[in-house]
């Protein structure tokens, strides 16, 4: 194996591309657009993605594109171009008679019976000609320049060469058609035995110049939580202020609206010892399975899950009955129902949006509401049935699905997946207005949303050939994330950019904007290797255009992110494998991101949330390091947690952040919502209020195993709420617990406890109460002294 150059050694070489700008003229000028990629396996034609099995490459400083594909996008057709195997050349004529021989080796091509001399000639590459883009396009009457900020060679009809604006995207090409859409599936599985692209380095990983003040959006999320409300009344712990997240319980500060079972119950909750039920909307047997929602003071949005039984082939016509894909038996959506709750015993639908596929996420900002779902390819090269397009529902255009055509399905050119990516979005305030519904080739994982923008993110893989190992950074990776931005605006959605980060994320607090940056934690490589192919972890920013403009990379070699928040200008991330390192980054700089402090502790958080400008709570699990024959050999340690554990970081000092208060819950097999969402948690500053909730498992005195032994799991004691007043002096103060389950449910426990009816899964406060919700029950507590004011059984 070759050895691995340095980060950024001939990025830039190697990130080059062909753009065709389309102009129309006379008869006889070129008209074509296209763009090649270099070791990219698609290009585009006339806004149209397209496959192909060899892709180009650069040497020499010169740009070589498999000859059929570039004659293709100069405007030769097919029958215009004629290969000799005995003299190893090929005789291309164009539509309008010029004639152009091109032979391998030879530097020189002929035109219309006139040698010109080459400086870079023809190659034969993998038993297929090569042909340098300049001198043939040049000889077709196409203009050809370079763009250095972006690598790209450009090539267009004469007078035509520009520079793209720095801040405007290029547009995404189309699938363009059905046959087009196998050849492009059936060339991404072909080159890598699966859906993964194979490219090497792209102009995203290209490091590129901080913005200037004047290109940085207006856009200011902070990635702290939102601030509680001063209404008298929680809000769902969110990510980012002004952009709400869907629950399973939401409250007005009057009402509480849960999701429970196949039904949302309205509770009238204030005054508490009158606690109702005034409204139900049951679902039970309607094919609608809800999942979460919104509440404002007009509308409520239910999301949830429906399918239907497909059992008939899908055939458009007699003509496509030999094709490529398969439909699914089920045909899988996701539905949001909106509803107008201004009267509460009267509540009215207004509205069905719904998009085939599974549900990825949503937000709601105002009245905007935005829905991303992926709906999957069933792909199988030789069968005899064709998959529908896109399909989505709005009940305000039709009752009937809408099949998105193929020439407005958008295509991820360096990414091609069987599946469809569907963003969503409409104006709650208007009604009868068409919802904003687009398709892209490809798929999502993740999302992040400020006010002004959505962020889509999915996983891919490199597929590395042993001869480019020279070129690749080091640590070699086969993970990336790809990311796409899309522009919000009262319901319209916009694609907008796509950029490429190696690494995976972990969560949607993997990513965050601030002042018109883009940041993202990745993990890269593998925990379990020891060579130089181990798992590290970076934090790169991206400009609007998701450019990388500053990375802070290998951090906490062999560990990988459990938690990461961006907080204004600064970073945080908890790494593990058997301690806890707990980095304070700086920000500020987009162009240089920096480790500001580092704290080493056991256990580990899975979830930072800011308790203001200078302290973070982390919420995760306390571990006990084990070394020599507990260990897998006695030269290596292992960590296993044990309870759930609680700290309180002061990084007031930022070169030295310190743990001020800690606190640990249960033994071995404790376990909470919150480890896994963030919107399990009650947190309310100016109140000391902290609470959620969860399983405790205890180990008593007969069960602990001896030092340096594996600890043991414990046995059942609680479920419920825990409740605590939190402030910088004091620490975490246990304030009472709550529990929805009787005496009998807790003797007739034994060992374990399961995902019951009683189990609480949300706590919320109106005014000077404290509710908790199950299934079961809404109980209200007094938030003073928690003493009990009513409990509502749901029935």
């Amino acid at each position: 194996m070759k050895k691995l150059l340095p980060v950024g050694v001939l990025v830039l070489a190697l990130t080059a591309a062909i753009i065709l700008n389309q102009q129309r003229g006379a008869s006889a000028a070129p008209d074509h657009n296209a763009s090649f990629v270099v070791n990219q396996a698609t290009f585009i034609a006339d806004g149209q993605a397209r496959a192909m099995d060899v892709v180009p490459f650069v040497e020499g400083n010169h740009t070589y594109v498999p000859a059929r594909y570039l004659a293709y996008a100069l405007g030769i057709p097919e029958n215009g171009v004629i290969w000799d195997a005995l003299n190893q050349s090929a005789t291309l004529t164009s539509t309008d008679g010029k004639t152009i021989i091109i032979t391998v080796g030879r530097a020189a091509l002929t035109v219309d019976g006139s040698e010109q001399a080459i400086d870079a000639p023809p190659l034969l590459k993998e038993g297929r000609m090569f042909l340098p883009v300049r001198w043939l396009a040049q000889a077709l009457g196409y203009e050809v320049g370079w763009d250095e900020a972006t690598s790209t060679v450009l090539v267009g009809p004469p007078g035509s060469i520009a520079h793209k604006p720095a801040n405007e995207a290029a547009p995404l090409p189309s699938v363009g058609s059905y046959e087009n859409l196998k050849d492009l599936l059936a060339n991404a599985q072909s080159r890598s035995g699966g859906f993964y692209n194979e490219v090497l380095i792209d102009q995203a990983l290209t490091l590129r110049a901080p913005q200037s003040a004047n290109q940085k959006a207006e856009s200011s999320a902070t990635g702290a939580a939102a601030p509680q409300s001063d209404a008298g009344y929680s809000k769902t712990n969110i990510q980012v202020e002004g952009v709400d997240e869907a629950d399973i319980v939401k409250t007005d500060g009057v009402y509480i609206y849960q999701v429970n079972r196949e039904r949302v119950v309205v509770t009238r909750a204030q005054p508490a010892a009158d606690m109702a039920v005034v409204s139900t909307l049951d679902f039970t047997g309607k094919d609608f399975s809800p999942l979460e929602m919104y509440v404002d003071e007009k509308y409520l949005v239910v999301i949830g899950t429906t399918h239907s039984q497909v059992y008939e082939p899908m055939y458009k016509d007699e003509s496509q009955k030999k094709i490529g894909i398969m439909p699914p038996y089920y045909r899988n959506t996701v539905k949001a129902i909106i509803y107008n709750i201004e009267d509460k015993s009267g509540i009215k639908q207004l509205r069905e949006l719904e998009l085939n596929g599974s549900y990825i996420s949503s937000r709601k900002i105002g009245s905007s509401f935005y829905l991303v779902a992926n709906q999957h390819l069933y792909y199988s090269p030789g069968s005899e049935i064709e998959n529908p397009g896109p399909l989505y529902r709005d009940t305000a255009v039709k009752d009937s699905f809408i099949e998105i055509d193929y020439p407005n399905i958008k295509c991820f050119p360096d990414f091609i997946q069987p599946g469809y990516l569907l963003v969503a979005g409409i104006n709650l305030d208007q009604p009868d207005q068409e919802a904003s519904v687009s398709s892209y080739l490809g798929s999502g994982d993740n999302i992040y949303a400020s006010t002004a923008n959505l962020y889509v993110a999915v996983t891919g893989y490199r597929q590395f050939k042993e001869a480019d190992q020279e070129l690749l950074p080091a640590p070699y990776s086969s993970n990336v994330t790809r990311i796409y931005r899309f522009t919000l605006s009262e319901g319209r959605v916009s694609y907008a950019a796509k950029g490429e980060a190696p690494g995976h994320i972990l969560n949607q607090f993997s990513m965050d904007e601030h002042l018109g940056n883009f940041r993202i934690a990745t993990t890269q490589g593998d925990i379990w290797r020891t060579d130089q192919y181990t798992s590290r972890n970076n934090v790169f920013i991206m400009d609007e255009n998701l450019n990388i403009t500053g990375r802070l990379e290998n951090i906490a070699p062999g560990e990988k992110i459990y938690s990461a928040r961006f907080i204004g200008d600064r970073g945080y991330l908890v790494t593990f494998k058997t301690v806890d390192p707990f980095f304070v980054l700086d920000l500020k700089d987009p162009g240089n991101p920096a480790i500001l402090g580092a704290l080493k502790i056991p256990g580990y958080s899975d979830y930072l949330h800011p308790y203001d400008e200078n302290h973070v709570i982390g919420f995760g699990k306390d571990t006990v390091e084990l070394s020599g024959g507990n260990a897998f050999s006695a030269d290596e340690s292992m960590a296993f947690y044990t309870g759930m554990k609680m700290a309180l970081f002061d990084v007031t000092d930022v070169n030295n952040p310190v743990e001020m208060f800690r606190e640990t819950i249960g033994d071995r097999g404790t376990d909470s919502e919150l480890l896994h969402n963030h919107k399990a948690l009650l947190f309310d500053k100016g109140k000391n209020l902290l609470a959620f909730p969860v399983r405790v498992m205890v180990v008593d005195d007969s069960q602990a195993a001896p030092d340096g032994a594996i600890p043991q799991y414990g046995t059942f004691a609680f479920q419920g709420a825990y409740v605590y007043n939190l402030d910088l002096t004091h620490g975490f103060s246990m304030k009472g617990k709550i529990t929805h389950l009787s005496a009998e449910d807790y003797l007739k426990s034994g060992n374990y406890w399961y995902d019951s009816d009683k189990n609480v899964a949300r706590i919320l406060y109106i005014n000077d109460d404290l509710y908790t919700l199950s299934n079961s029950y809404i109980a209200a507590n007094r938030l003073d002294d928690l003493q009990e004011i009513k409990r509502l059984e749901i029935k």
